[in-house]
């Protein structure tokens, strides 16, 4: 089998490859771009293995009048950049020591050695140059059939890295198959080990979970997460009953992850998921906006129309109620529209205190009315 496509064809990817074979040594794809490019799912990143040093790899770079950053030099990986595209390319390695988070490697020579210290045997495909597919563990079967395996046995990989916990959950809910369900062994490994997730950092963790709320469909994934007791130690409090019908009534809109928070509840996401100061306020936001009883006008006033818009499909899944009909026109309507009344109308006649309590006043009658107030009504 071999993989094809546009990414392997570059000029610019196939003269990084030739850069290296020319010199003796090795150059296989490796990991995702294997394994999207079988799926028939867009590349982005360009990963390379090689059997060569990281200080080689740069000098060949260097030679040949290429961009060379030594970007992950403890872990073996330099990025070379050719055409503007950056391809990492990493030595093979195997792991020497390993605490859940970090791991001492050492270099290796054997492809075997590398593909046995790679989490799932859908990430432990390779390819040449040609695109033709390189499994040394049997991966092959298992990413045709979108069937989630560690690689050998799964406690140990997950002793290695807890990430891969939450990278289990997540790489199921975007390529495993939901109708086979998660793999039985996986999932027990990660439920007895999950109370090792408390190592990491939060920057980690909130990123993970980033990338697993924005698949397509989270909702079997987390409701597993719970079930082994993982999501509690990422999210304590949060219930996962809700995600499956809000994305239901997504209706194929883009799968915004704070959205799918909001639906699943819990607390200190903020600072177990390190929040940005903008995630944070926008949570906040959203969450204030379930308890408003306000109309999707309203709400988009003080949202705008994308939080606006969360909130209402949040709602609607929390209350097990339809938004109303016209919900989409009524956010746009909110978020476009000004109050009528400025503070330069009241002027002389109020000022200082008097006038704020007058402005939030007219505030809250305009509100009140749905935002359908005027100017005219509002002063009268």
């Amino acid at each position: 089998m071999r993989v094809a496509g546009a990414w392997i064809a570059r000029p610019e990817t196939q003269g990084v490859c030739a850069l290296l074979s020319g010199a003796g040594y090795r150059a296989l794809f490796v990991g995702g771009c294997v394994r999207n490019a079988l799926l028939g799912v867009p590349v982005s990143d360009m990963d390379i293995a090689t059997d060569a040093r990281p200080e080689v790899v740069m000098a060949l770079a260097s030679g040949a009048g290429l961009r060379v950053a030594p970007t992950g030099i403890e872990h073996g990986t330099v990025t070379i950049v050719a055409g503007g595209i950056p391809h990492e390319v990493t030595t093979f390695r195997r792991d020497v020591e390993t605490d859940g988070r970090r791991a001492v490697i050492a270099y290796a020579t054997r492809i075997e050695d590398d593909a046995m210290r790679r989490d799932f045997t859908m990430n432990a495909l390779y390819a040449e140059a040609d695109g033709r597919v390189i499994d040394p563990l049997g991966g092959l079967p298992d990413l045709l059939a979108r069937r989630l395996r560690f690689v050998g046995e799964p406690a140990a990989r997950i002793r290695e890295d807890y990430l891969r916990i939450l990278r289990f959950f997540r790489f199921h809910a975007v390529y495993g198959d939901p109708d086979q369900g998660i793999d039985p062994e996986g999932l027990a490994a990660c439920a007895a080990l999950a109370e090792g997730i408390a190592t990491l950092s939060a920057e980690r963790i909130g990123a993970e979970m980033r990338k697993l709320l924005s698949a397509p469909d989270p909702a079997p994934a987390l409701a597993a997460m719970a079930q082994a007791g993982v999501l509690r130690q990422v999210l304590p409090g949060g219930d996962p009953r809700f995600l499956a019908p809000l994305v239901h009534l997504e209706k194929g809109r883009p799968p915004r992850w704070l959205r799918r928070l909001a639906a699943l509840g819990g607390v200190d996401a903020g600072g177990r998921w390190r929040l940005s100061r903008a995630e944070a306020r926008d949570l906040a936001g959203l969450r204030t906006a379930l308890g408003s009883g306000e109309s999707p006008a309203v709400l988009g006033w003080r949202l705008k129309a994308d939080l606006a818009a969360d909130a209402v499909l949040v709602l609607a899944t929390l209350s097990g109620a339809p938004p109303p009909e016209d919900w989409e026109a009524e956010v746009a309507r909110g978020a476009q529209a000004q109050l009528p009344v400025r503070a330069a109308d009241l002027i002389p006649a109020l000022q200082g205190p008097a006038l704020g309590a007058k402005l939030a006043e007219i505030e809250a009658r305009w509100l009140a009315s749905d935002l359908r107030l005027g100017r005219a009504a509002l002063l009268g």
